[in-house]
C-alpha cells in the first residue's frame, strides 16, 4: 500500500478549500429528451421508482451522458421508470443538487468528487463508475512560446483556482523547478484563473500566452491559432488518467440499487457503442449538445476534441488518488481521507455480466 495511502487512513477530515468556486450557476437546466428515449410498450418501473434523476456538464468529457441520452440507452435500461436530465456548468452546482436530492445520479471530474467527498466527512456520495479519460493540452501561441522552457515568466490560463486543470499545471510547474503561490496564482508562471467560456477571448486578444484546458476549449484555442504545447496524457501511467467519472448519492445507492445498476448497465453498452461508432458518437454527442445549449460545436473543433479524449468504464482510480496528492502538495488541499470513496461493487456486476474484467478501486473502496 503507498505510503500516502496508509497516511491518508490515519488522519481526521480536514476543512478543504473548495477545488471549485460556488459561484456558479445553481441546479442546472433541465435536457432536452430525445424521441429514441419513449419507454416501450410493457416495460416495468424499476425499484418502484417513477424517474432517475441524472446530472452532466454540456461538455465533449462527458460524452457517455450525452450520447446515451441522445439514444435513450438510459430510458431503455430504467424501463418504465423515466430517466430525467438537469445539464450543469461546473462541479459544485451539481454537487450541491445531489447533496439536496435535486439530482441521484451525475457524470462529474475528480477535484468537485474530492471535495465534495471530503466536506461531507465522507457521507453523502459514491464513485460508482468511470467515464472517460483525457482530453487535457497546453496550448500556447506560437508566436510566444515555441518549447516548453518558454512557458518559464509567461500567463497561462487555467479554468478556476484548484480546479483539476489548475492542480495539474501547478503539479506539472513544479516539476520543471519553478514556483509559483498557489493562490495568486503569482510566480515563476502567472496562473491565470479564467472561465473556459472566456478563455478564447483573453488569448485572442493577448491577455494570456497560453492555457491548461480541457476540450473543447483545448481545440477552440488551436482554431484561434494555438499549438498543442503539452497533452497531460503523456504525463500519465498508459497516457489514462480520469477526467469524468459517475457518483451517486449514498442514500440512493442503499435504497435503489437496481436504478444505479440499470444506469451504469447503460453507461458500460453506451461505452462499448461509443468505441465501436466513433464518428457516428461525435456526431450524436454534438446533436445532444445542441438540443441542451443551443449551439453544435464547428467540426474545426469537434474532431480533435473528441479524438483526444477516451471513453471507459474504468474509473482510474489510482490516477483519482494522484490528483488529490497533487492538490495537497500545492497547498490546495488539506491531506484528505478518501477511504470509501468508491463502491465498484455494481460496476464489476454489470461488468461481469458483459464479459469484461473487472476494474481497481485503488484501495479506496467502502467497507
Amino acid at each position: 500500500m503507498p505510503a500516502t495511502t496508509a497516511l491518508r487512513r490515519t488522519l481526521a477530515v480536514m476543512a478543504v478549500l473548495p477545488l471549485l468556486t460556488l459561484a456558479a450557476c445553481g441546479y442546472g437546466s433541465q435536457a432536452k429528451h430525445d424521441d429514441t428515449a419513449k419507454v416501450a410498450a410493457g416495460a416495468k418501473k424499476t425499484d418502484g421508482l417513477d424517474s432517475v434523476r441524472i446530472g452532466y456538464f454540456g461538455n465533449l468529457t462527458h460524452g457517455t451522458a450525452l450520447v446515451g441520452n441522445k439514444k435513450g440507452l438510459f430510458q431503455k435500461e430504467l424501463g418504465a421508470t423515466e430517466a430525467k436530465y438537469a445539464v450543469f456548468n461546473a462541479g459544485p452546482s451539481e454537487i450541491e443538487a445531489l447533496n439536496s436530492g435535486s439530482v441521484d445520479i451525475g457524470f462529474i471530474g475528480p477535484s468537485p468528487a474530492v471535495n465534495g467527498y471530503t466536506k461531507s466527512g465522507g457521507k453523502n456520495l459514491r464513485i460508482i463508475g468511470g467515464s472517460a479519460s483525457g482530453g487535457v493540452k497546453l496550448v500556447v501561441n506560437p508566436d510566444r512560446v515555441t518549447s516548453l522552457e518558454d512557458v518559464e515568466g509567461k500567463r497561462i490560463a487555467t479554468p478556476q483556482l484548484g480546479n483539476t486543470q489548475d492542480v495539474a499545471f501547478l503539479n506539472w510547474a513544479a516539476g520543471q523547478g519553478w514556483k509559483v503561490d498557489a493562490q495568486s496564482g503569482k510566480g515563476d508562471v502567472t496562473v491565470v484563473r479564467s472561465d473556459n467560456k472566456v478563455t478564447p477571448d483573453a488569448f485572442r486578444a493577448g491577455s494570456v500566452d497560453g492555457a491548461w484546458v480541457p476540450e473543447p476549449t483545448a481545440s477552440k484555442l488551436v482554431a484561434e491559432g494555438g499549438k498543442v504545447l503539452l497533452d497531460e496524457a503523456s504525463l500519465w501511467p498508459d497516457e489514462k488518467f480520469v477526467i469524468t467519472n459517475i457518483i451517486v448519492r449514498q442514500e440512493f445507492l442503499e435504497e435503489h440499487p437496481k436504478a444505479v445498476e440499470a444506469v451504469l448497465r447503460a453507461s458500460v453498452d453506451t461505452n462499448r457503442w461509443i468505441n465501436a461508432h466513433p464518428d457516428e458518437a461525435k456526431t450524436l454527442a454534438n446533436e445532444q449538445l445542441e438540443a441542451d445549449s443551443g449551439k453544435p460545436l464547428p467540426a474545426e473543433v469537434l474532431d480533435p476534441a473528441w479524438d483526444s479524449i477516451r471513453f471507459t468504464d474504468d474509473p482510474l482510480a489510482a490516477t483519482l488518488d494522484a490528483q488529490a496528492e497533487h492538490a495537497v502538495r500545492a497547498g490546495l488541499l488539506e491531506q484528505p481521507d478518501l477511504d470509501g470513496i468508491y463502491d465498484l461493487t455494481l460496476l464489476n456486476k454489470v461488468l461481469k455480466a458483459a464479459g469484461e474484467p473487472a476494474v481497481d478501486d485503488a484501495g479506496l473502496g467502502a467497507k
